[in-house]
């Protein structure tokens, strides 16, 4: 490697052509890092103490062998979105410098249109891609070619590009009478020129190390680098046209940005169970290639892996589904906002991709996840251990019985993961308010459209309170619900009953009931499925509220329907977990002797944690569950031994009682252990047994 500092504009000039290979990320700058960039410049140019401003690193690597009769492009491994940035800005300059009366005007020296687009933006004695000094990759490539050949710009082309170009071409008319500081700022421009040697250095481990300004990179940058960066050229290549860049165009310039990182992260939970920290996605990957099975397949096979689930991803999450069918339930699902299930779908997706799993059980198993999550919404059940729930849910599917153990496992969840009863979620859908419910155009629109053939566009309407919001109600008002009207309207205002759909919600305003049954276009003669019966009744009143809400609860029953086995089916997949067979009789320090107390007293705390703890006495220690162990508890002569399924580096042990047991063969679950063998020290002990049990269920921030 050999670094030196180098004045931007002359490391430009003097370089042959700089070439973005095709594994970099598109140009990603957006108005705010361009902004910042033209303040320093105008910043530095109008103030002559200051000598020059440092704009970062720009790495690269020689494409072939130096030769004295032909220099080769480098390739940039770091520094392309400055020097992309950079280009846009000299184009617009030029384009600017151009249109003045004067073709030789030079706000300073070396800065006319000419020496702009010769020094700086073309090579002028080439042909082809070598004319010009920058060659961006993928969709980006002909957009600034066209911006600097000053042509049509292709049907395809990088927004990203075209709007900055566009930003410094208002802002330097703006500044149309100050030029000269413009032009002085570019010029003070500093970088640090390092070039890399192919035979000595990693471009890889260089890239990951740069601390460089500008956007950071994305998660999903870093894995293609990852991926591609170190091939050769010609598979570089294949497997970048054949896997990566239809990924790429599947997303579409926008999704790629926002949600690539995201399907990374769902694809990673699909093919280990854990669910990787969303900084640390990358990471997760590198650990992910270096297991056996990946690593044996082989790069190709794994970038095959990654385009085939981001189909599914994209037919999920970016309405690319072409089922109609699905393409609905999926919809629902974007709605409803269920990334936490989007792991779990992604292997049902791949199994009926496979064939393995039927169209009518797939969309039956959409159906169930909306249900689980909408109930629990209303339910008011929080939401996070929803990602564990679904990141470990495919580990109990039996797939010669897909559908079936798939509403097994949801009728079997415990207590704070449970699929709430059609009681529970009909009792509370009745009384909750839905007019303030994150997803209330979801759900109207889900009861609205219920069995419908021809379905009606929820976003055409807007939302109607049947009795009106406004406090001074008007006697009309205040008649027909009589002297408890206060409680009635604070209690039912925003629930279920009082809401519906309509085009007419400014005619409708605060009249009185009858006025809006009977008015043009009023609920007599809606043609919408909501409003059906409201024609027929003479008053609005607390009656009238219960009975509707009534009606629509038993609707909202069938919409979100629950998984139905029977009994004998349920209780197949119960007796189906194994049972240790050891009782509290073969852990003779637990029955008698000094240790019996302590140990109760520990399993009452334990148990109490949550209803969903369960307690198993295995052979040599008792285990205390709730997704899988948390804390187990060996009985020892002296004391009992806790391990805490955790990372020690995770645990807040202030006194210094938990041990680093990582890497040493014991009983028990986890990298920490500590001792018990006093009451007096059980309300500490416990502080550290909630904190396993936390993590495990997601309760410390991993929504």
């Amino acid at each position: 490697m050999k670094a030196t500092e180098a004045k931007l504009l002359a490391f430009l000039k003097k370089s042959p052509q700089f070439v973005i290979p095709i594994y970099q990320r598109t140009y990603s700058w957006t108005d705010r890092e361009c902004w910042q960039l033209w303040e320093d410049i105008l910043r530095t140019g109008r103030n002559d103490s200051i000598s020059a401003h440092f704009v970062g690193s720009i790495v690269y690597i020689e494409q072939g062998l130096y030769q004295v009769t032909s220099q080769s492009p480098l390739l940039v491994i770091d520094g392309q979105q400055r020097l992309t940035t950079v280009t846009l800005l000299l184009a617009a300059l030029a384009k600017a410098l151009k249109k003045l009366d004067d073709e030789s005007f030079e706000p300073i020296d070396g800065f006319s249109a000419r020496k702009l687009r010769n020094y700086y933006l073309l090579n002028t004695e080439e042909v082809g891609d070598r004319h010009y000094r920058l060659i961006l990759s993928q969709i980006d490539k002909d957009t600034l070619i066209a911006l600097v050949a000053d042509s049509n710009q292709p049907r395809d082309h990088s927004l990203r590009v075209t709007e900055n170009f566009a930003l410094f071409e208002s802002w330097i008319a703006d500044c149309k009478d100050d030029l000269a500081s413009v032009c002085k700022g570019l010029a003070k421009l500093v970088v640090v020129d390092i070039a890399l040697s192919r035979d000595q250095d990693n471009p890889q481990l260089i890239f990951e190390s740069m601390n460089s300004t500008g956007r950071e990179l994305t998660q999903a940058d870093l894995i293609r680098n990852f991926i591609l960066m170190g091939l050769e050229p010609t598979l570089q290549t294949s497997l970048y046209k054949k896997y990566w860049r239809p990924m790429e165009v599947d997303f579409g310039q926008a999704a790629y940005g926002t949600h690539f990182d995201g399907f990374m992260r769902h694809y990673l939970t699909v093919k280990t169970g854990e669910i990787p920290n969303v900084s640390e996605v990358y990471e997760a990957f590198k650990t992910y290639t270096r297991l056996e099975n990946a690593a044996k397949a082989g790069v190709e096979a794994l970038v095959a892996d990654i385009r085939t689930f981001s189909r599914y991803f994209c037919a999920m999450a970016l309405g690319a589904e072409t089922d109609q069918d699905l393409g609905m339930a999926f919809q629902d699902l974007r709605e409803l906002k269920v990334d936490v299930a989007y792991p779990f779908l992604l292997e049902l997706y791949h199994d009926y991709a496979m064939g393995i799993l039927a169209k009518e059980e797939f969309l039956e198993a959409i159906r169930l996840v909306e249900s689980y999550v909408f109930r629990r919404g209303v339910c008011a059940i929080p939401t996070n251990s929803m990602n564990k729930t679904f990141a470990r849910f495919t580990n109990v599917l039996k797939k010669d019985r897909y559908l079936e153990s798939i509403q097994a496992h949801l009728l079997g969840l415990p207590s704070y993961r449970r699929f709430p009863t059609d009681e529970e979620f009909r009792r509370e859908i009745r009384v909750r308010d839905l007019y303030n419910f994150r997803n209330r155009s979801y759900w109207l629109r889900r009861l609205e459209n219920y069995a419908r053939k021809e379905r009606v566009p929820v976003d055409e309407y807007t939302i109607e309170h049947i009795l009106p919001q406004n406090k001074n109600l008007s006697g009309a008002w205040k008649k027909a619900l009589g002297s408890e009207w206060e409680r009635i309207q604070e209690m039912w205002l925003h629930t279920l009953g009082n809401l519906t759909l309509t085009g007419y919600n400014p005619e409708y305003s605060d009249h009185p009931f009858i006025k809006k049954r009977d008015m043009n276009g009023g609920f007599k003669e809606s043609p919408l499925k909501l409003n059906q019966g409201l024609g027929q009744l003479e008053t609005w009143d607390e009656e009238a509220i219960e009975q509707r809400a009534d009606r629509l609860s038993n609707l909202a029953l069938k919409v979100w329907r629950s998984p139905k086995l029977s009994p004998d089916v349920l209780e197949t997949y119960r007796d189906g977990v194994a049972q240790s067979g050891y009782t509290i009789a073969d852990h003779p320090y637990l029955v008698g002797g000094p240790l019996q107390k302590v140990f109760e007293a520990l399993r009452k705390k334990v148990l109490a944690l949550d209803p969903c703890v369960s307690e198993e006495f295995l052979k040599l220690y008792v285990a205390y569950k709730a997704e899988t162990n948390f804390v187990d508890v060996v009985p020892q002569q002296k004391r009992l031994r806790l391990s805490l399924n955790m990372g020690f580096s995770e645990i807040n042990d202030p006194k210094g009682l938990c041990k680093d047991v990582s890497g040493v063969g014991r009983w028990g679950n986890g990298d920490v252990e500590v001792a018990l063998s006093s009451e007096d020290d059980l309300p500490y002990i416990m502080g550290l047994v909630r904190q396993s049990f936390e993590k495990q269920m997601g309760s410390v921030g991993d929504v």
